[in-house]
């Protein structure tokens, strides 16, 4: 199982794309995307031009010239800096946080989700491998019924139609294996599907269950309010629409920002009172920007902001009485499975000793072939019942640590 999940953990299509969805997150969370940084930009620009000109000066002289070349070249460097917007620029760098905190929720999420379906097929394959040892077992008796049966008919003390149900039980015993390996190996595919690896590898599960059988409902209901990826990422987007709403009332605050620069420029004309100039130097500069009337946009913001913080108060107590609610029906499924292993298991010591006793009998004639079959029959369901009762149990542990967070991985 440990094996099992270090692969899923790191093969998992999904748990490898929300890995990477949380380096996302994680690389946003930044002063500079959160706008509370200064953006400098450098330009440059060159113009140039050939023309044929003709010019009439004022005092009615006129001058003309052919190919009359000019150009300009301007470049510089310029700083703005954003120096107070309402504090929106605050509020979405705490949310930039916030959007990493719920993408770990969620990939912790998906990590317990996936892991889960992988412990429940291992386990489904450790109970189909149970079920196959069982039928191995009944098939040996199966055929000792064929082979006895088979000397008593050739002695004279069994009739041809004893034979011919041994022989009949056996076949059916076999198509039962068949099927069983059927399902067992569309399952290995399932598994092998879940680790993100070649549907072909091949493996076998260690053939045993083990049921934690001190689970505490209570200790599971405060594990799961306080570490329920699901519950937490309700949390957080609550958060979120706080700051979504702390940014949305920032509009109501002027926005005050700085300018300053360096700049060189010259140019250069062939015709014209000025034949060429330059320029340099810095530049300067503050303003400020307040909205004063945008058709009343900014109450219907705020409102909408609103609802949409009590809809996330809303989905974290509905989120959380779902989860209280399927965790109370699983534990009470939980117990009724561990009750369910000891009975079964007595039921499955019960059957093979009276299988042993049926054996005997049978083998010196004093029951029915009908009476064999029956204690055979029982035999099996009994193993099976246990085997799946164990299985059923450990699913129950599985999904109460998958909804309290506290899946081992």
């Amino acid at each position: 199982m440990q094996d099992a999940v270090k692969i899923a953990v790191e093969n998992n299509y999904q748990i490898i794309t929300a890995g990477n969805n949380l380096k996302i997150d994680s690389l946003s969370v930044s002063p500079g995307f959160a706008g509370m940084l200064p953006s400098i930009e450098a330009t440059i620009e060159d113009n140039n031009s050939i023309q044929n000109l003709s010019q009439t000066r004022s005092d009615g002289s006129q001058e003309e010239q052919d190919n009359a070349k000019n150009n300009s070249l301007n470049y510089g460097v310029a700083l703005d800096w954003t120096l107070f917007d309402g504090l929106s620029m605050f509020a979405n760098y705490e949310q930039l946080k916030q959007n990493k905190n719920l993408g770990e929720a969620e990939l912790k999420q998906v990590i317990l989700t996936k892991v889960g379906e992988v412990m429940i097929t291992y386990y489904d394959l450790v109970q189909q491998q149970q079920q196959l040892s069982a039928l191995d077992s009944t098939i040996l008796i199966s055929k000792q019924r064929v082979e006895l049966a088979q000397n008593r008919f050739s002695i004279g003390k069994a009739s041809k139609l004893e034979v011919l149900n041994a022989k009949v039980d056996l076949n059916t015993d076999l198509t039962l294996m068949q099927r069983q390996k059927e399902t067992y190996a569309n399952t290995k595919i399932e598994l092998n599907q879940q680790l993100a690896r070649d549907i072909k590898t091949k493996f076998k599960a260690i053939p045993e269950i083990f049921v934690d059988q001190s689970l505490l409902l209570p200790d599971l209901e405060m594990t799961v309010i306080t570490n329920n990826p699901q519950l937490n990422a309700q949390r957080i987007s609550k958060r979120i629409s706080e700051l979504e709403l702390k940014q949305i009332k920032a509009s109501r605050y002027p926005t005050v920002y700085v300018t300053t620069g360096y700049d060189f420029g010259s140019s250069e004309s062939s015709l014209g009172f000025t034949t060429s100039s330059e320029s340099n130097g810095f530049s300067y500069g503050f303003g400020a920007r307040l909205n004063l009337f945008d058709g009343f946009n900014q109450n219907r913001n705020e409102k909408i902001g609103k609802l949409e913080l009590q809809n996330a108060t809303i989905a974290i107590e509905e989120q959380e009485q779902q989860l209280l609610s399927l965790l109370g029906t699983t534990y009470q499924t939980y117990l009724t499975n561990i009750s369910l292993i000891e009975l079964e298991g007595n039921n499955e010591a019960i059957a093979k000793e009276n299988l042993d006793i049926t054996v005997e009998k049978f083998r010196i004639g004093i029951i029915p072939t009908i009476e064999f079959r029956t204690a055979q029959l029982n035999y099996i369901n009994a193993k099976v019942r246990f085997s799946n009762a164990k299985f059923q149990a450990k699913l129950s542990e599985i999904i109460l640590r998958q909804l309290s967070g506290d899946l081992e991985i």
